[in-house]
Order: structure tokens, then sequence, then C-alpha cells
């Protein structure tokens, strides 16, 4: 039997994970000892190690819950719509390097500040892109580059205000 500390560090994951799990309802200890410690089996581990397989694919802990307890669904309509997700996303992916790939052969677009808000956005959208993706691009490039996010902004023309507002999304 293993505590949830042992269960954790023996699956190179975090005691709060764990907890998350039991939150969720994923993974429910074997029993509780008096003194509240959490006792997981051989039947937890086993169950552990699916879900931590399971998220490594990337698949939500709603989908794993369904695959774990069989719940209607089968396994191969999970996974078949969680392959559908991410083709939709790669698709995304590739309409992002495209609109870059367009900024790198004509730099000097943003330069001569050519290339405002509402052209950047004609640009965006002709690649493929929605609001949403829009979105997650400024959150990216925010993360990844802060500094060079507000020099694109401010070379956008764009004001003040709406930069902080861009910024903080």
């Amino acid at each position: 039997m293993l505590t949830v500390t042992q269960i954790a560090k023996q699956f190179r994951v975090s005691r709060t994970t764990i907890l998350y799990y039991e939150k969720e309802e994923l993974l429910i200890p074997a029993y509780r000892s008096e003194n509240g410690y959490r006792w997981y089996g051989e039947k937890e581990v086993a169950r552990l190690e699916a879900i931590t397989s399971y998220r490594s694919y990337g698949l939500s802990v709603s989908s794993i819950r369904t695959l774990l307890d069989r719940n209607g669904e089968s396994q191969a309509e999970i996974l078949k719509e969680h392959f559908n997700e991410l083709e939709r996303e790669i698709q995304n992916l590739r309409a992002q390097q495209k609109a870059v790939v367009v900024l790198l052969q004509e730099p000097s677009l943003l330069e001569e500040n050519i290339v405002n808000k509402e052209r950047w956005v004609e640009i965006m959208v002709a690649a493929g892109f929605t609001e949403t993706d829009m979105v997650k691009w400024h959150q990216k490039f925010e993360e990844l580059e802060p500094n060079e996010h507000q020099k694109f902004l401010e070379s956008l023309g764009i004001s003040g205000d709406e930069i902080t507002k861009i910024r903080a999304l």
C-alpha cells in the first residue's frame, strides 16, 4: 500500500495532482486510516497508470473518466473525437504559420506601418484564423515575448489603452 506522497513520487506527479484526481473521482484511495491518511493499492496504481497515459495523450479529465468508467461512449469514439480535436488544432497552427510566413516575406510592411490593425486582422482571417484563434495567438505572443508583443502592437498603430486590453487577454 502507498500513501499519496509515495504514489505521486512513483508516477512523477505532484501530490496535488493525486488529490485533484480524487476530487474529480478519477482515483479513489483503497481506504483511509484513522489518522486520515489515504492508502492506495495495486488496483489504484493500475488506474493511475491508465490516467497518466491518457493525460499524456492530451485527453481531458472528463474523457478519461468516461474511458475508465465506460459510460456509454466506446474508447474508440472518445479517441477519434480527441484525434479530430488535435487535427483541428494542427490546422489552426498551420494557419498561424502561414500568417507568419506572409509577414516574413514582407517584413518591411510592419516597419513602414503599412500594416495597421485592420490589415493585420484581414491577413489573419485570410489565413483561417477565428476570433478565438487570434486571442490565443496574442496570449502566446505575450507569454513568450512580452516586449516584442508590445512593439508589434505599437507598430500596428493601436492606441495605448487598446494595447493594454490586448496584452491583458
